[in-house]
């Protein structure tokens, strides 16, 4: 449409090792056999980054976030190289770098008030924070205008949509994982896991059982895959849900020791994470044989989950590939042999961490009131008393105050 060349399609790069030793299977097994290692080897690596906490965790977000938005803006660059658009690289990172120091700087100021509060400097990078962060995108908005060409205008407001558009679905997304992650490494774990249990066993039982297309968008999706990928990662999500509760360093929020200036996982488990025991409905008790089950309460919501990632999980895979389609590739990059790029990888998983953020916020999270004694503390003396006097006569005609003190 704008007289580009398409970009070649990328091919994955097999390890020779892997290629000697595959030689005399078909490409359809050598394929299955590729993705096979490379997803034990990627698991492995998730096993690692996870036993070494949330610090580690949040880096290989980061720099899961900064790969895949290399990624997105490489095509575009690709595809339209032949103009040699002025900053156009230079502006994308640019923009990418004030973005995310507006996410990381309000997460910073959220999650560590009270060190913020105690260093100067932070202090007043906090209280600015948001002038700062409008100020470093306008400069770049400014630099856009100032680049523009005659007879490219088209294709340089092209070319600052898709680098805009590429933010919104990048950071944001990983911004919202690092919020999942606070809450409660479970809250983190369970979702990616979910995904990827989806996206291989829905692999298996399509390459087994599948004979019917799903998708004209994914022609190697079928139905039985699909639907097989449901039942199994359900059924993953309460095994795994029902392992993981019964430990506090993956139930307990994250939460920053001022004392210690380093991150803990210690609390009392909220009732998510209690054994409780529910009745199973008549129809099903013939079947079963049981009247009660003992189960935690986060399996509940576990089975919200999975389902979202079997079901609706798979359609960031679908606009991933219709994307790729509309720009002639096969993968956004070649960086994982039998898988492509690290977005080939991450497409369904930041559609997951939009859903686990926003059930989060209507089902699970309340007011916490460590973060309102924190606020509470840094308030002038005068505005303390106000709100103290405030609430003792609320508490006073609510009845409670005399009950707490006659205790």
């Amino acid at each position: 449409e704008f007289g580009g060349s398409a970009p070649v399609p990328t091919s994955d790069d097999t390890p020779e090792v892997l290629n000697r030793a595959l030689s005399n299977l078909s490409s359809r097994w050598k394929n299955w056999w590729v993705r096979g290692i490379l997803t034990l080897a990627m698991i492995t690596f998730f096993f690692i980054i996870i036993y070494l906490g949330p610090m580690v965790l949040m880096t290989i977000v980061m720099c899961v976030q900064i790969k895949c938005f290399h990624e997105i803006i490489t095509i575009g660059y690709n595809v339209y190289h032949s103009y040699d658009l002025p900053w156009f690289r230079t502006l994308s990172w640019y923009f990418l770098l004030c973005v995310n120091y507006f996410f990381y700087g309000e997460t910073v100021t959220d999650y560590f008030f009270t060190l913020v509060q105690r260093e100067e400097p932070l202090r007043i990078l906090s209280k600015y924070h948001r002038f700062i962060s409008f100020a470093l995108y306008l400069t770049g908005f400014c630099m856009f205008v100032l680049s523009l060409v005659k007879k490219h205008y088209r294709l340089q407001f092209y070319m600052f949509g898709w680098t805009h558009v590429t933010l919104l679905i990048v950071v944001t997304q990983s911004h919202l994982i690092i919020h999942n992650l606070f809450e409660g490494m479970i809250w983190f774990i369970v979702p990616i896991s979910c995904v990827i249990c989806n996206d291989i066993m829905a692999y298996m039982f399509g390459f087994f059982f599948g004979r019917t297309p799903l998708i004209k968008l994914s022609p190697k999706k079928t139905w039985e895959g699909f639907i097989g990928g449901f039942f199994a990662t359900v059924l993953f999500g309460l095994l795994l849900s029902y392992v993981m509760s019964g430990y506090r360093c993956f139930t307990c929020p994250v939460e920053f020791n001022n004392d210690t200036n380093s991150f803990t996982v210690d609390c009392e488990p909220s009732e998510l994470f209690q054994l409780q025991e529910y009745n199973i409905p008549v129809v099903l008790q013939s079947v079963v044989g049981w009247k009660t089950v003992r189960m935690y309460p986060f399996q509940i919501h576990s089975i919200a989950l999975s389902t979202f990632a079997s079901l609706i999980g798979p359609f960031g895979g679908f606009f991933a590939s219709g994307f790729k389609r509309a720009f002639k590739i096969k993968d956004f990059a070649n960086t994982i042999p039998g898988h492509g790029g690290i977005m080939d990888r991450f497409d369904c998983q930041y559609l997951m961490a939009t859903f686990v953020n926003v059930y989060i916020a209507s089902f699970i999270r309340g007011p916490n009131p460590s973060k309102l004694i924190q606020q509470f503390l840094t308030l002038r003396p005068d505005q303390q008393l106000h709100i103290f006097n405030t609430l003792k006569a609320h508490l006073v005609d609510k009845g409670m105050l005399g009950g707490l003190e006659d205790a």
